[in-house]
């Protein structure tokens, strides 16, 4: 049949079925219902959205062209800041065109792309439209989003992007009435954007994609943390029974289930070198010495390798034995701010054999007992090294032996207690406080000295100093509750650190090297979350007190700074301001704008 007797029969059937007629042409060209591709330059269309996932984004379709030496600047709003970067053959071919980053929401962007073609440098401008925001919407919140407030930018740090992971506290938890344990009841939205030094937003993750507000699909709940870019630019995630690798432009590189016998990731995601992950999972249905069966709380590490299989795991119950039973830091913590508790008439935390299993913070496997918040992998030796916020900091090895033990010494065995790292002055001189020098509660003296830290998160290798051979370089944000396995009489006596330690395990010492944070005191006190790390490229330290605020009636609010550890000096500070008290900020990270450069 001819293309002019189709248009015909569909002319003739709108006649009988609505009585409305139209009149078509005699003959039509097939090519008139070719799908049209519009350009306001010489390459194709501009695709908004292109992966559902991450709304700031575009792609120009190249059109078939082969173009080369391209580069992309997203031209600022008047006193803003510019999203400039470089884009490779590779990220040309992967997205069949040139990916756009950093659009501003609600607003007309103007986008400058430079490109050579059959030997010829272009230069376009195109115009693209964004959304507003969608944010969430729950009882009593108004607006997306936490408000920022930028307070310092120093001359060479204008260009930074800063990945901001924080949670709103979800009004109906149902896993949680049902007596669900682990990451599954912490079932709560997060909004995961990124900002520029303006304080606006240039790129959100669509949190609709990953989370059912029914909270009825459990692949489908928890909170997505545990937040890392990775070297090609890539970011990698967890969210209670999955974790994820995405592109920034929202393109899946996957998306998987956790493996079977292990449930309720949360904290932290780690990428090795050779494309394994290392995750912080739970044990489903494991068996205790006494004969009950429970599931587990924050306390295995599985690898898993670039197929998603299992090849090997860490089961810190059985590696740490009778040692998890360790309740010293445990009975010490403000019962307010345990598992983002901010309950101001909380109890103070019992431990005792007959209370129940579940994610109470207590000692034993079936409880609380580690809550392991980040992970980090010495390749120098084929060890992990883990955060647990309620027992310390511990490295250990693939042979599942502890190596060392970063924390005070009270509550630990005579076996474990010989693994304890010894602090040394700047000098290499033994610093005695307490239990043959083992035990530090404090300073020295106010201008600083050494302590250990106190329910701490972050405890990553650092570029700064040196990682080879047995002399190692670690940065953790000191929480500092429990500090000195006591609270002080007034809580605002109270302050968290970012800090750096040389670590020699040859000789099993530990030297801190630099700190920040003490100064401020209750002001950027975070009883909770929180991270430091070291950024190469800018020879600084990033660091974000993630809760200020939270014991307060105050809403809580982020402290993120970038500071010159050499000097101190702040060379980045914004406040990222909760629009209700339930907010919390898990982490933020700077990130690379030259992610397409791979």
């Amino acid at each position: 049949m001819k293309i002019s007797q189709v248009v015909s029969s569909i002319a003739l059937a709108a006649i009988v079925t609505t009585g409305v007629s139209f009149i078509a042409p005699i003959q039509v060209n097939s090519a008139v219902l070719d799908i049209k591709d519009f350009s306001q330059g010489n390459l194709g269309t501009v695709y908004i959205n292109p992966y559902n996932v991450a709304p700031l984004t575009a792609i120009i379709n190249r059109a078939g062209k082969n173009i080369e030496k391209i580069h992309v600047r997203v031209i600022a709003k008047k006193g803003g800041v510019d999203v400039s970067y470089s884009v490779s053959r590779g990220a040309l071919l992967n997205h069949d065109g040139i990916p756009v980053f950093g659009l501003y929401s609600d607003y007309t962007n103007k986008v400058e792309v430079t490109y050579l073609y059959m030997g010829k440098k272009q230069k376009e401008i195109y115009k693209i439209q964004t959304a507003p925001i969608a944010g969430v919407v729950r009882d009593g919140r108004f607006g997306s989003f936490p408000n920022r407030v930028v307070k310092k930018v120093a001359k060479g740090f204008e260009n930074r992007l800063y990945f901001i992971n924080h949670t709103l506290e979800s009004v109906h938890r149902p896993l949680q009435w049902l007596g669900g344990s682990g990451a599954a009841q912490w079932n709560d939205y997060t909004e995961n954007f990124i900002v520029d030094t303006k304080g606006e937003i240039r790129w959100y993750l669509d949190y609709k994609q990953f989370y059912d507000r029914t909270e009825r699909n459990v692949d489908k709940g928890g909170m997505v943390m545990g937040i890392h870019q990775l070297d090609n630019g890539d970011i990698a995630f967890t969210q209670a029974q999955k974790y994820f690798r995405y592109d920034l432009m929202g393109k899946k590189v996957f998306e998987r289930k956790l493996p079977f016998g292990y449930i309720d990731s949360s904290h932290e995601t780690l990428t090795m070198d050779n494309g394994h992950m290392l995750l912080r999972v739970a044990k489903y249905h494991y068996k205790l010495p006494n004969g009950k069966t429970v599931n587990t709380v924050r306390d295995h590490i599985i690898e898993v390798d670039e197929t998603g299989k299992v090849v090997e795991e860490w089961s810190l119950p059985k590696i740490f034995g009778k040692n998890q039973m360790r309740k010293n830091l445990i009975m010490a913590l403000d019962a307010r701010a345990v598992c983002l508790n901010v309950d101001m008439n909380a109890h103070e935390i019992e431990v005792k054999d007959d209370l129940p299993y579940g994610d109470i913070t207590s000692t034993g496997a079936g409880r609380n007992w580690a809550h392991v918040n980040s992970m980090e992998y010495d390749k120098q030796d084929d060890s992990i090294i883990l955060s647990l916020r309620h027992q310390g900091i511990v490295k250990i090895t693939r042979d599942k032996k502890i190596k060392w033990i970063m924390a005070s010494a009270e509550g630990w065995s005579k076996e474990f207690k010989a693994k304890i790292l010894k602090p040394i002055d700047s000098n290499g001189k033994s610093i005695i406080c307490e239990d043959n020098g083992n035990t530090c509660p404090g300073y020295i003296n106010e201008k600083g000295g050494f302590d250990w830290t106190w329910t701490q998160h972050t405890a990553w290798l650092s570029k700064r100093g040196t990682n080879t051979g047995y002399i190692k370089t670690l940065s953790v944000f000191d929480n500092g509750d429990g500090r000195g396995m006591e609270q002080p009489a007034m809580k605002s006596d109270k302050y968290s650190r970012a800090v750096e330690y040389v670590i020699d395990e040859k000789n099993m010492t530990i030297k801190q090297t630099w700190e920040f944070g003490k100064q401020r005191g209750f002001d950027w006190y975070s009883a909770v979350t929180s991270n430091v790390e070291y950024d190469a490229k800018k020879k600084t330290y990033h660091t974000t007190s993630a809760n200020v605020n939270l014991l307060t009636p105050k809403n809580t609010k982020a402290v993120v700074l970038e500071i010159d550890p050499k000097t101190n000096e702040i060379k980045f500070e914004m406040d990222v301001v909760t629009l209700d008290k339930a907010g919390i900020t898990y982490r933020t990270l700077v990130i690379d704008p030259e992610i397409f450069k791979y």
